[in-house]
């Protein structure tokens, strides 16, 4: 806990703070339509999608907790923030047809591809999804003020902390509707990226450290198998296997940024494909900040820690690696500056960043797909916005109540926690509904809802039987394990998702009306994709060969990596524009200039790239 807090910090504090209600209010004083309410008139400017999307993704936890993995594991916590397929795809392959849908919702989406059943088991799933995630950002976040605060003067139960959480997110999101939430969570973003920048700096400007390069020769000085700055563990390592990252996890980052309502919601309320595009990639860029002043401050924690402190002090701590946040606050800040308080601020409003998304994609499905669609068709703008609100009042009670019934006093043996934790059971079967719908003609409605429903059950059986049979032969747990990790069993199931998807739509149910894939516009199709894609991959796989085969280091290779990749969004001729569907922008093709999408999107890859190089 962080000691008394001083007066200026707690100036900084209320003011920053209070920021974010009041602009929510000035916003929501505006008369809304359902299109003002749910998708804030389609109106967002690339640089607020990126706040929004930026804030969606991140919490308090998530950022404290990055910087504890970094702290325990290292710098391979990294891979989540390394989204760039997931930003490619939804750019470039997603984008364009659900925006001249003009939907509000992505399982009207589905509806258009397959059919009303599609619809509403999309509906179905988010919401399920969506409430045990609330749930868990409500536990989360009020055991977190609870922890921030705590020792400060503002302590309070974890009662308060639902309760404040609630009232706040609430204040500007029932009358602001998505206009509000965009707007505070692109302030909330600043502010999070204030205190995260705030505490790396401070830590790595240490003399213990010397800086990131400091850090890295500290690193580096350590025997191997001792070293945290890199990004790939064995393939049978229990939490972060280098073939779960390259497999399940990133099928997650797709799930999340192209087929996740909460998310993509942002960029059906942009104000045109170009602001949707560029505040997506922006976000990517504002993603992989995070690896540099959060994980690799968990990093340089861990090597101050065991030079200042005394021997049973760091392994004290490093038990509790959770708490390295707070004790680097105590630290490294310095008191009386208003930092603290900075910091302090940057966190809370991190609490609310998520909590006030999922509200929103939650209420916009429960009022278009379900109010709108079933309950009152013919229903007014009036009475469409009022049921958003009185859901939104809903979901707040019920995961309140849900997040007090289901306390424990510990994070790592909660109920709800744990549940929040399985969530990805589902995500394979929307994924494959999703791809195969934009890819291929030939998918069923049908084969699609079997396919989404029956992912579940592929994921407990896949589990099952990998840990009951597979996992004890000691050939098999010594290259994956003796438990099946999760984004393996993501992976699988995803395979098995797939291949009913597929042999269903090819006998039982086949595809006898190709009208709703001509509705979607497809600008690209599989052949192409797979084609930009083993183009990719041929181009990683001359590098790889020159590290394995040439005894040439990661290092030496990573910024030729990045240059190379960097390279294939220059090829614009007609031949190459056929051949690369990161080349086709809507129904047109891209002119690739020094201000053009690509630039930023090849951007955005050959860093990402160079990162999974040089940190290997």
């Amino acid at each position: 806990m962080l000691s008394q807090l001083q007066t200026i910090d707690i100036v900084v504090l209320v003011l920053m703070l209070a920021i974010m209600p009041m602009a929510g209010i000035i916003i929501a004083l505006r008369k809304k339509t359902a299109e003002d309410y749910f998708l804030a008139g389609r109106t967002i400017r690339w640089w607020a999608v990126a706040g929004s999307v930026f804030g969606t993704n991140i919490s308090s936890f998530h950022l404290i907790g990055m910087l504890g993995i970094g702290y325990s594991i290292g710098f391979v916590q990294a891979h989540y923030e390394i989204v760039f397929p997931a930003i490619l795809l939804l750019c470039f392959v997603f984008l364009g047809s659900y925006r001249r849908l003009d939907v509000f919702t992505l399982s009207q989406y589905l509806e258009v591809r397959y059919n009303d059943k599609a619809r509403l088991l999309y509906t179905i799933l988010l919401i399920l999804i969506i409430l045990v995630q609330l749930v868990g950002s409500f536990y989360v976040g009020s055991i977190t003020l609870q922890w921030l605060f705590g020792g400060t003067g503002f302590e309070m139960s974890y009662a308060t902390g639902l309760l404040l959480i609630g009232l706040i997110t609430c204040s500007y999101t029932i009358w602001g509707g998505m206009e509000s939430i965009v707007v505070t969570d692109t302030i909330q973003t600043v502010m999070m990226l204030a205190a995260g920048t705030a505490v790396a700096y401070f830590t790595l400007s240490q003399p213990e450290i010397g800086g990131f390069t400091g850090l890295l020769h500290l690193d580096a000085a350590q025997p191997r198998a001792l070293q945290k700055m890199h990004l790939y563990l064995p393939s049978n390592h229990p939490n972060l296997p280098w073939t779960g990252i390259f497999t399940g996890l990133l099928l997650q980052h797709c799930f999340n940024f192209s087929t996740n309502q909460f998310l993509v919601q942002r960029v059906l309320a942009a104000n045109s494909d170009a602001d949707a595009r560029r505040g997506v990639i922006a976000s990517g860029f504002l993603k992989l900040t995070i690896p540099f002043f959060s994980i690799s401050a968990g990093v340089a924690a861990y090597y101050l820690f065991r030079a200042r402190f005394g021997e049973m002090d760091f392994i004290r701590m490093s038990a509790q690696s959770d708490n390295a946040f707070l004790k680097l606050v105590e630290t490294v800040i310095p008191h009386g500056t208003g930092l603290v308080g900075m910091i302090l601020a940057g966190l809370t409003a991190a609490t609310f960043s998520s909590v006030d998304s999922m509200m929103n994609a939650a209420t916009t499905l429960l009022t278009v797909d379900v109010y709108q669609k079933y309950v009152n068709p013919k229903a007014s703008d009036k009475q469409i916005v009022g049921f958003g609100r009185l859901m939104i009042v809903v979901m707040v009670l019920a995961s309140i109540g849900l997040a007090l019934w289901t306390y424990t006093p510990d994070r790592t043996n909660n109920f709800m926690l744990k549940v929040s934790a399985q969530l990805s059971y589902f995500t394979p079967g929307i994924m494959v509904a999703f791809f195969l719908g934009i890819l291929w003609r030939g998918a069923s409605a049908r084969a699609a809802v079997i396919a989404m429903a029956a992912a579940p059950f592929y994921g407990v059986l896949v589990e099952f039987i990998y840990n009951n049979f597979l996992g004890t032969n000691a050939t098999v747990a010594a290259i994956f394990g003796t438990n099946l990790n999760f984004m393996h069993r993501v992976f699988l199931t995803f395979v098995l998702s797939l291949t009913t998807l597929i042999a269903l739509s090819r006998t039982l149910f086949p595809n006898r009306s190709s009208e709703g894939f001509e509705r979607l516009r497809v600008s690209i199709n599989a052949g192409q994709l797979a084609r930009a894609v083993g183009l990719f991959l041929a181009l990683q796989s001359i590098f790889i060969g020159l590290i394995i085969l040439g005894g040439i280091s990661p290092k030496s290779v990573a910024v030729w990596a990045a240059l190379a990749t960097f390279g294939l969004f220059f090829l614009h001729k007609r031949s190459t524009t056929e051949e690369l569907p990161a080349l086709n922008i809507g129904q047109n093709t891209a002119r690739f200039g020094h201000d053009g999408d690509l630039l930023w999107a090849g951007l955005l890859t050959g860093a990402s790239i160079w990162v999974l190089y040089y940190f290997a």
